[in-house]
């Protein structure tokens, strides 16, 4: 999906601790999500997102994950579909994350 502004795994490390702090959306299975996640991801399955975008904040960037870059490249398109202005796809997603050595919650 074009026009889906990219970051990778070293861009996010450095940018959840920006302020504001970025919305990080995670659009994994919950049993993917609970396996490890980066810290602070807020988990909506893909499937559940359009049921669930009032959750998704307005007021801030938007960093969509999944696990390899695909599902949240689907997400971060509908969001800027919907008028989300500063969205952004993490390129390489927790797997990208997880193969660098960075913290994952459980």
């Amino acid at each position: 999906m074009s026009g889906v502004p990219a970051i990778d795994v070293n861009q996010l490390r450095q940018g959840l601790t920006a302020q504001p702090a970025p919305f990080l959306l995670d659009v994994r299975e919950p049993w993917e999500y609970e396996a490890g996640h980066v810290p602070g991801a807020r988990l909506i399955p893909l499937a559940e997102l359009e049921d669930r975008v009032n959750e998704v904040p307005r007021d801030r960037p938007i960093l969509a994950i999944c696990h390899s870059g695909q599902r949240s490249l689907a997400a971060a398109g509908y969001l800027i579909q919907l008028g989300y202005s500063a969205v952004s796809n993490v390129d390489g997603g927790t797997a990208a994350w997880v193969e660098r050595g960075y913290p994952v919650e459980r």
